[in-house]
Order: structure tokens, then C-alpha cells, then sequence
């Protein structure tokens, strides 16, 4: 099936999430995010395709000045009511865009994106995010990996391979430093597995 992922598709999408079991609308951050981090200096981050800010909070807490984008408003609700209840949250600039004609106005220290799904080529969507990374910074990408034979899984045209992430990046202007496919099972998603690409790589000075 394909999905145009848009405007429109992402609000109905956090519609139909908003409270009972399996919304992702007070989930907690991907846990890839502190593991990936855990050694870097805290700098200013754009978190792409932010949902409910899970990881944009995070990173607030942790001491990262955030931009947090995301094309949804019915999402950007729901992480300011989470924002609300943050100490970390007036750390945080929420900007509604379409991340596929967005154009931030600075270069990031960090930028990450979990799971977030534009409506053009996904491997462009992380070409667009890798060039708003500043000299020194980090990208990091948590994706879908396409897997055969998974009726409740993503759409093809939303996943990738961390090869395929890779092949992105030129070892001239970058250096890789984590490009995994981890399987894991979401806690409380009644056995629910994830298969998913972790790539996480430095921009050379």
C-alpha cells in the first residue's frame, strides 16, 4: 500500500493514537537515542519528524538547545501538552513544517530523526537532513528496515537498509560510526517486534 504522508495522513495518524493502549502520544524516547549520545557535549539539535517530542524533551533534559519540527499540528499538540509538563521544556522551539520544503535557518549539532516518514524518497529525506548537520556534529537516523512476510509492518517505500543509509554518506565528508539493523520488541506492544537501522555518523571538520 502506498501512503502519501502528508499533512493530512500524519494528523489522522495521531488521531487515531491519541490515548488507549498503544499510543505513541505519551511513549517513552527510543532508546537508541541515549545509547548513541551518552558521549557527546550537549550543542543544539533539530529533532526531524518530531511526533509527540519524546526525544525532543529528552534531549531538552539532557541539556541540548531544540528544534523540534514536525509536519503535524494534531502531534505538536500533544508535545506541548508533554512540553507543559517538562522542567526542560522552554528548552524546546516547536516549528510546524514540512520537512521536504523546510529550510532551517542555522547548521545543528546535532541532528536525529526517529521513524519519520516524508512524503517524497525517504533516502532523499536523510540526504536534506545530513546537509543541515554543522562541521563537527552529529547525524543520527533511526529508520524502518523492510522485512519480507510482516503484514503489520511499514510500507516499502518508508523503510531502508543501513547500507543504503550509508551509501549516503561520503567518507570524505563523514565518518560512520554506528550502522546497525537491531530487532526489538516494543514493551507493552503485546510481543510487537521492530526491525530497525540505526546509523549514527560524525560530519568531518
Amino acid at each position: 500500500m502506498t501512503h502519501g504522508f502528508d499533512s493530512d495522513y500524519w494528523d489522522q495518524h495521531w488521531q487515531d493514537r491519541a490515548g488507549g493502549p498503544g499510543s505513541m502520544a505519551g511513549a517513552p524516547p527510543h532508546p537508541y537515542l541515549a545509547r548513541e549520545l551518552a558521549g557527546l557535549v550537549p550543542g543544539t539539535a533539530l529533532d526531524a519528524g518530531c511526533g509527540a517530542g519524546a526525544e525532543a524533551l529528552w534531549l531538552a533534559e539532557h541539556g541540548w538547545q531544540v528544534t523540534a519540527a514536525d509536519i503535524s499540528a494534531a502531534a505538536l499538540a500533544r508535545a506541548a501538552v508533554r512540553a507543559a509538563a517538562s522542567a526542560a521544556g522552554d528548552r524546546v522551539r516547536w516549528v510546524e513544517a514540512d520537512l521536504g520544503v523546510w529550510e532551517p535557518d542555522t547548521a545543528f549539532d546535532l541532528v536525529t530523526t526517529h521513524y519519520a516518514h516524508p512524503a517524497g524518497p525517504q533516502l532523499a529525506f536523510y540526504d536534506r537532513l545530513a546537509s543541515w548537520v554543522a562541521p563537527g556534529g552529529t547525524l543520527l537516523v533511526v529508520g524502518h528496515r523492510h522485512t519480507h512476510g510482516h503484514g503489520d509492518g511499514p510500507p516499502a517505500e518508508a523503510s531502508v537498509t543501513a547500507a543504503a543509509v550509508t551509501a549516503r554518506l561520503d567518507d570524505a565528508g563523514w565518518r560512520v560510526v554506528t550502522a546497525e539493523e537491531p530487532q526489538r520488541t516494543l514493551p507493552g506492544g503485546h510481543g510487537r517486534r521492530l526491525d530497525d537501522v540505526v546509523v549514527r555518523a560524525t560530519r568531518r571538520s
